[in-house]
């Protein structure tokens, strides 16, 4: 292959392509890992299967999660997650996580990814994965059931886009914060880019925190997003039971791979963010935003509802109460995530607070479950989107803001800082 300069994503995709790529070049690219889950993987594959009398390319590198649909709330939904884990059985897939979690927490938490690795993901915050060094993009449904029968699909080589983040973050503000003003001035039509991220903060950030920098690049309406790997990555995946490659840390771009564009951002006078319906690019420092009566907070998704998202929601509610009149609602984005919390006190914390406990899983940041709204009711949410309609009822109103910010809500029945409920001197890492 040839040996010119090269991004990270051109590497990753040259390697499943079996040759030199460019941006702009369509190539067929080998899957390592595919994805599916309860609303978009063995329901939407199955009768294409059928009709083509074709089975699987090979079940120990696709991975289902049902986590939409479930609990079921009603026999119609029970039927679509009864399909997926008929399917399961029927096609010997081992790698079939049911009622565990959020799809792209599931597969952090079991060592699925990897640097280096090419993955597809039936769903639009599959970028999630590329916090682990791994090209992982969101594919549609017709696309995951050509790559679960052949293992491969298309792919037009995207331009990269460099973010690098320097400083970090002050009291009361998390990853999130930072995206929603990546949002904001960034915006969300960075169509067929990769946004790659680099810089101090990076380096400063725990893994779930990572993970949500990349998530969101779904927001910006990225192709997917990716960051290098390091020691924090490795050890990472190495304690949840995944194994790295001798050459994992090689993972990189070059330095002087060609970027489409590069950005900079100083984040450590950033405020607590909050977006506005019904977009997260409407967003500003919290102190900014009208402080509106909120019926609903809701810490839960998998950019909002990890156990670190957990742990900055308790910080903020020890001690204190929801207010009279408004709600507070967590959903665990895993199971694993709960019974952490249960076994740290965190869940006594927020419990005790008033939190109502969910079930884990999309829930009501899909609108599929418990917890979603009513006509005119305002919600404070750790969620990537406040899209209309997107939690409940499409005349509802949604916000949202870092698992610190939501609590803080919650506590005053408003829109409210969480940094008066915090150490002022205490920085996150």
């Amino acid at each position: 292959m040839s040996q010119h300069p090269r991004t990270l994503a051109q590497k990753i995709i040259a390697r499943a392509a079996g040759q030199d790529v460019r941006p702009g070049d369509m190539v067929t690219c080998r899957v390592d890992l595919l994805m599916g889950h309860d609303n978009s993987g063995p329901r939407r594959w199955k009768p294409h299967m059928d009709r083509l009398g074709v089975g699987l390319w090979d079940p120990s590198k696709i991975v289902i999660v049902t986590d939409h649909n479930v609990p079921p709330a009603d026999h119609q939904t029970a039927g679509l997650v009864k399909i997926a884990r008929d399917f399961v059985r029927d096609h010997g897939i081992e790698k079939f996580h049911d009622m565990e979690g959020i799809s792209h927490i599931v597969l952090a938490e079991n060592g699925y990814l990897k640097p280096g690795m090419f993955v597809a993901g039936g769903d639009s915050h599959s970028p999630n994965g590329g916090a682990f060094g791994a090209y992982m993009a969101g594919y549609g449904f017709t696309d995951t059931a050509a790559i679960a029968i052949t293992g491969e699909t298309w792919v037009v080589v995207p331009e990269t886009v460099r973010v690098t983040l320097d400083g970090a973050l002050s009291s009361g503000v998390a990853a999130k914060d930072v995206m929603l003003m990546l949002c904001r001035e960034l915006g969300m039509d960075n169509n067929f880019k990769v946004i790659e991220y680099d810089g101090a903060l990076v380096d400063g950030l725990h893994v779930e925190q990572r993970m949500v920098l990349c998530n969101m690049a779904a927001e910006l309406g990225a192709e997917t997003a990716i960051m290098a790997p390091d020691d924090t990555t490795l050890t990472y995946i190495i304690s949840h039971g995944g194994r790295v490659d001798p050459d994992a840390r090689d993972w990189r771009s070059d330095p002087d791979a060609p970027y489409e564009n590069a950005h900079r951002f100083d984040t450590a006078a950033l405020p607590p963010q909050v977006a506005a319906p019904h977009s997260p690019a409407n967003s500003g420092p919290v102190g900014e935003v009208e402080p509106v009566h909120v019926d609903q907070c809701y810490i839960g998704a998998c950019t909002g509802a990890k156990l670190s998202d957990l742990h900055m929601a308790a910080e903020v509610m020890k001690g204190r109460t929801v207010a009279k009149g408004t709600r507070l609602m967590i959903a665990p984005a895993s199971t694993r995530a709960t019974r952490a919390a249960a076994a740290d006190g965190t869940l006594a914390t927020l419990t005790a607070a008033g939190a109502i406990l969910l079930p884990t899983g999309c829930g009501a940041c899909a609108g599929m479950g418990a917890g979603i709204l009513a006509e005119g009711e305002v919600c404070m949410a750790s969620t990537a989107r406040n899209f209309k309609g997107r939690m409940g009822h499409a005349a509802s109103l949604v916000y949202l803001g870092s698992p610190y910010t939501v609590a803080a809500t919650a506590i005053e029945g408003r829109i409210a800082d969480p940094r008066p409920y915090l150490a002022p001197a205490r920085e996150m890492a």
